[in-house]
């Protein structure tokens, strides 16, 4: 795929959890997997959440008149617990992690005998244990399969410029709210509402470049235990010429389902006109058919999202009105000390690559170096950064 235009050079850019390119190799002093005796013992409190920040923000649809968005999930919603894994998926991990441990550096771009630059301490954050297991199960288990496209992802973003995707440039695209990061369902996963009626802009890179920057919005404010969103489309009051080209659609199918992989939890689809129907024939033959199980058209939302962090146009009971001087500001404010904090304990936990996405994103459990230390202390063997 080729990549989109690059946003203007002047745009200023914020704190982004995405990885970020810069040409810094990873030293032998580094704590990493790979030099596993650098990494440093952490007794330092893990980074914390500006809760004064957070507790300005509205709770449910009980806050009345809601501008800003949920924190998050409500008490009653629950994620479902992954699977444990068998013998012989956590020896498929083992291998995954050891070789993508080993690697130094990763190609610039998707074309043949592309130039590489060294990886880079985000793209090592990126390699979280959970991270490598989305794509082990987004490839059946495949070992091979699974490295080559963590491999193809890392280069991705780099030639795609995930990081350089910011608020200000993204900013015109959002200024009429057709894509909106409000409330979770019923499973505890952020709700990502698109509203074509709302389209406001001609068709361009940046309506795409749009979207992949409000799913990486979407995974900064992913709770503990959860590695899915929940994506809400309603198509009422929609007209011809807002909704995405066939060629848009394919392209963004192409970056869910191979820089995404096992992101989707949901896609409710309501108010969905006859030519639209037509419309999702022609590019279903491109969706994975375990994506398209995750699919569903003109259901009662309330059965998948609390009645109290649903959009009341949606049939819930939130009073949502979008103002983006509001709104815009409020989202990047929380995404960045979310992923300030991610970052901080990333590098309090030692830098590991294979780290646990749970202890990254609210400290509350251990990190990967102290359940190591635990093991070790109970006269058990080191998992070696498994």
């Amino acid at each position: 795929m080729s990549a989109p235009s690059d946003p203007p050079a002047a745009v200023p850019a914020p704190v982004d959890s995405t990885p970020a390119v810069n040409t810094s190799q990873t030293t032998p002093s580094d704590p990493s997997p790979s030099n596993p005796e650098a990494a440093p013992e952490t007794t330092a409190e893990p980074a914390k959440i500006d809760d004064s920040f957070e507790s300005q923000l509205p709770l449910s649809a009980a806050d009345g008149l809601i501008q800003k968005l949920f924190p998050r999930p409500l008490d009653s919603a629950k994620p479902t617990p992954p699977a444990p894994l068998t013998p012989d998926q956590e020896a498929k991990y083992k291998d995954v992690f050891k070789a993508v441990s080993e690697w130094t550096t990763v190609p610039t771009t998707s074309a043949k005998n592309s130039p590489t630059a060294p990886i880079t301490e985000d793209e090592h954050m990126f390699l979280t244990r959970e991270c490598l297991l989305r794509y082990l199960r987004a490839t059946k288990w495949n070992v091979a399969d699974a490295i080559a496209r963590l491999q193809r992802t890392l280069t991705w973003r780099r030639e795609y410029g995930v990081a350089k995707l910011t608020a200000e440039y993204i900013s015109v695209e959002n200024e009429t709210g057709k894509q909106v990061i409000l409330g979770y369902d019923i499973h505890g996963r952020p709700c990502l509402y698109l509203l074509p009626s709302n389209q406001n802009t001609e068709t361009s890179d940046r309506q795409i470049q749009h979207l992949v920057f409000m799913l990486e919005r979407v995974i900064d404010l992913m709770g503990p235990d959860q590695e899915t969103l929940a994506l809400i489309v309603n198509y009422k009051e929609t007209k011809s010429g807002q909704n995405a080209s066939l060629g848009q659609a394919k392209q963004t199918l192409n970056f869910l389902q191979n820089h995404y992989p096992e992101r989707m939890g949901r896609a409710l689809v309501i108010n969905m006109p006859f030519m639209i129907l037509g419309f999702f024939k022609m590019i279903t033959p491109f969706i994975d058919p375990q994506t398209r199980q995750k699919l569903k058209f003109n259901e009662d939302l309330c059965q998948h999202v609390p009645a109290g962090h649903l959009m009341k146009s949606m049939g819930g009971d939130v009073e949502f009105r979008y103002e983006h001087s509001v709104y815009w500001p409020t989202l990047n404010k929380l995404a960045d000390q979310r992923r300030a904090a991610y970052k901080e304990r990333w590098i309090q936990g030692g830098k590991r690559i294979g780290e646990f996405e749970n202890y990254l994103k609210t400290g509350a459990s251990p990190s990967l170096s102290q359940t190591e230390g635990a093991s070790n202390g109970a006269g058990g063997e080191s998992q070696p950064t498994a």
